[in-house]
């Protein structure tokens, strides 16, 4: 707790030890006796009087009874339960009074955190290892998942939601870059609808096939399409997200139209069939469970959309290393908030989400689950990083004729 919020829980302690002395006073007909506050050994407060130099009750106990009203009008004393879970009450709603009474009333309920993919993919990951740090500062956070529409439909649910603070977005490329390009009279403006908080880490898309597939490059991949026109399918997490980007990219590059794509709801249900062997081709961004797989000769991952090596996994091939060096699909995963949330809100969660990114063990686990850590990232950095994502991308998009319409 900060300096000025110990100091407003001490005010409101006095007002509540004033507020029961006079309680007290009242009841008992004397106006002698000085209020005293006790913190016991389990640092639960205890609100008392003294007469004549003495506390109440009993020598060797803390007499509290007489506090509060008698539930009881037959007995003398409130039973033991009530007292205590009187004080417990007492106790809890002090930090929250501080809070208010220091300006720090950011948040006073739990925050809903819209994950716009389905639960267990790329950014669900990131989502919740952001949440589980965050709320031990932030409190309760609910992560919900509204997978579906390229990220459209969770996203839209953000930007139209209060802007209060206590409904945030993890946006990726998907949902604030490509989406909005692709869909005819989109349902929110990526730029004003929504406000950049920080961005907090990368994620890199990847063509992958299943090892049935007499393929062990991209180069045999491209002979292997060309030799099989219009044979080959690929499945993605569904239309304008980030991986089915990379895939459309490679087809024009490779000059592969014919290579037909089945998008899903989300990736996880794509890579099942895509494990099983129904799926010849996917497209998916680089995760624990792709790498695994990977690693385990299930499938095999041909190219990652980058230009740097993966630190966690060096023996995937980069899109300058099989001859395709413009496949670069590198998706951001950041925070949102609706547009119109004050801008103390989003400092205090850029603060949060700052510290949580410089953490050693969170910088290694997203290492180690494909991610890029973004350590240096706050609300203009993200803004500014989104506006250039848009500049860059949406006349490629419009071109290229994908839509989602």
């Amino acid at each position: 707790m900060t300096l000025p919020a110990v100091g407003a829980t001490l005010v409101v302690a006095h007002v509540v030890a004033r507020f029961a002395h006079h309680y007290v006073c009242r009841q008992q007909g004397d106006h002698k006796r000085r209020p005293y506050i006790i913190l016991s050994q389990h640092e639960s407060t205890v609100i008392g009087a003294e007469r004549n130099g003495k506390a109440d009750g009993q020598p060797g106990r803390r007499s509290i009874s007489w506090i509060l009203p008698r539930l009881n009008p037959t007995s003398a004393t409130m039973r033991r339960r009530d007292v205590l879970a009187g004080i417990a009450s007492l106790a809890a709603s002090l930090p929250s009074w501080a809070a208010v009474a220091a300006g720090t009333d950011y948040p006073r309920q739990p925050i809903r955190l819209v994950v716009p993919r389905s639960a267990g993919g790329v950014v669900d990951i990131v989502a919740r290892l952001w949440a589980e740090h965050a709320k031990q500062r932030l409190g309760n956070i609910i992560v919900e998942n509204q997978g579906g529409g390229g990220g459209l439909i969770g996203a839209s649910t953000v930007a139209h939601a209060k802007p209060d603070g206590y409904t945030l977005l993890a946006g990726t490329t998907s949902e604030l870059v490509i989406t909005p390009a692709i869909t005819p009279n989109p349902p929110y403006d990526p730029l004003k609808d929504l406000i950049a908080i920080s961005l907090m880490a990368e994620s890199i898309s990847a063509l992958m096939v299943h090892s049935s597939l007499p393929v062990h490059t991209l180069q045999e991949l491209v002979a292997y399409a060309m030799a099989h026109p219009g044979m080959l399918v690929y499945g993605s997490a569904g239309v304008g997200t980030s991986a089915h980007l990379c895939a459309e990219l490679f087809k024009q590059l490779a000059g592969l139209h014919d290579i037909v794509h089945v998008p899903y709801r989300g990736a996880n249900s794509g890579l099942i069939d895509f494990y099983a062997g129904r799926l010849p081709m996917f497209a998916a961004s680089i995760s624990p469970q792709v790498l695994a797989m990977h690693n385990n000769g299930t499938i095999r991952v041909l190219v990652a959309g980058t230009d740097r090596r993966l630190r966690t996994a060096p023996d995937i091939p980069i899109s300058s290393e099989v001859g395709f060096p413009a496949l670069i699909t590198v998706q951001f995963i950041g925070l949102f908030a609706p547009g119109g949330t004050a801008q103390h809100v989003i400092d205090a969660v850029a603060a949060v989400s700052r510290d949580i990114l410089m953490k050693g063990d969170v910088q290694q686990k997203l290492i180690e689950d494909g991610f890029e850590p973004l350590t240096n990232s706050g609300p203009e950095q993200a803004a500014k990083f989104v506006r250039d994502e848009l500049v860059r991308w949406t006349p490629v998009l419009k071109a290229s004729g994908i839509s989602a319409g």
